[in-house]
């Protein structure tokens, strides 16, 4: 992740760069208003592109059929005109209101944000990568353990025994590369190569495209990859240090007097009910990722059922200036569908933009309006 960047002011801000959100970037800017957007995952898509992204959508207006992926990149097409700024792995973490009617955002890269008006299209909320749950085996992330939004460069695992979780496409595209890495390097540790790969999952099946199983197959086969059937139930440091489950799934740590201990070993339950023990320098976890409302039920904003609550005439929050829109709010009536999100989206940028001009503003198509074709560059 680059070095934080401080935004002084922002015209309005965007929380979510899911499908809600992109099209709320591009409302605003219909109405003249510029977006600075910020999302927990390093891209734009949300849901749609974590979830959905080969899956079929059927039931946007003029779009009989599209992916959410080919949803996602015709929305960012969209927004171009209006030129955001983008700030991607950033979590908001706290919202507080100024005494000039402004907003102060602070996020979790150290970027802080001074905004006019907020646009919280966060979905089900931030998400956030799976872990697992092994207790203590936190004190190893970030330098020996590390998750979905912080997988290190595959030059940060030579010479290094990489253990990778998982069993969907995400991990097995990490494998099959840290596995390139070694044959780049002739099977070696050189040249930026790991010592040793790994894939870990629970049983020897995989969810990936027919090809990328087929590469796995054939590093597997040149013995530059190795496949490992079992669950992590507990792990090992190299002074002693060992946590592993007892019978109640609760863990119990035993010598935990060595507290620079490093992570050595995982201990595996196999499917046939036997444990083993993985040595490894490295865990990469890709687990795939959950929605957490977070930090949101923090910022004093009226909550409904985990939902923010607003008005459904101009979908502003119980914080003037503060608006909600898709599957993060609650009225009346609401569908959790993406043409009410974007209905709702449209609301919202015409409240916001009444609330700035001081009275109401006349409609405007972007058939006719030289205005408004001028803000989308289409304008001859």
């Amino acid at each position: 992740m680059s070095a934080p960047t401080e935004h002084p002011t922002a015209d309005a801000v965007v929380i979510g760069a899911g499908p809600v959100g992109l099209f709320q970037v591009f409302q605003l800017g219909l109405q003249g208003i510029r977006a600075h957007v910020v999302d927990a995952l390093a891209h734009a898509g949300g849901q749609c592109a974590e979830l959905y992204a080969d899956k079929p959508i059927y039931d946007l207006p003029g779009v009989p059929r599209c992916t959410g992926r080919e949803l996602v990149a015709l929305l960012l097409r969209q927004t171009a005109p209006f030129a955001p700024r983008w700030q991607f792995g950033s979590l908001v973490q706290t919202l507080q209101p100024l005494p000039d009617g402004q907003f102060v955002l602070g996020c979790s890269d150290g970027a802080q944000l001074h905004a006019r008006q907020v646009f919280i299209a966060a979905g089900l909320g931030a998400f956030v990568p799976k872990r697992l749950p092994v207790p203590g085996l936190e004190r190893f992330e970030g330098h020996q353990v590390f998750y979905a939004n912080a997988i290190p460069a595959l030059a940060a695992s030579a010479g290094l025994r990489v253990v990778v979780h998982g069993g969907e496409e995400s991990a097995v595209a990490q494998a099959v590369a840290l596995a390139e890495q070694r044959q780049s390097a002739g099977g070696g540790d050189g040249a930026g190569a790991p010592a040793s790969v790994t894939l870990l999952h629970r049983r020897d099946v995989f969810q990936a495209p027919p090809e990328q199983l087929a590469r796995l197959q054939q590093l597997r086969d040149a013995g530059l990859l190795q496949v490992v059937a079992g669950q992590i139930t507990g792990f090992q440091t190299s002074g002693g240090l060992r946590s592993v489950e007892r019978g109640d799934g609760q863990s119990v740590e035993q010598n935990s007097q060595v507290a620079e201990a490093r992570l050595c070993a995982l201990e595996l339950l196999t499917p046939a009910g036997h444990t083993e023990r993985l040595p490894l320098d490295q865990l990469q976890a890709l687990l795939g990722i959950s929605p957490r409302l977070g930090p949101i039920v923090d910022w004093g904003l009226a909550l409904e059922r985990k939902q923010l609550r607003v008005d459904p005439a101009t979908m502003v929050t119980s914080v003037p200036g503060i608006y909600a829109v898709g599957d993060i709010n609650s009225y009346p009536g609401k569908r959790k569908l993406l043409v009410c999100g974007f209905h709702e989206a449209t609301l919202a940028a015409w409240a916001a933009a009444e609330a700035r001009a001081g009275q109401p503003l006349p409609l405007q198509y972007t058939t006719t309006s030289p205005r408004l074709q001028e803000r989308l560059g289409v304008r001859e």
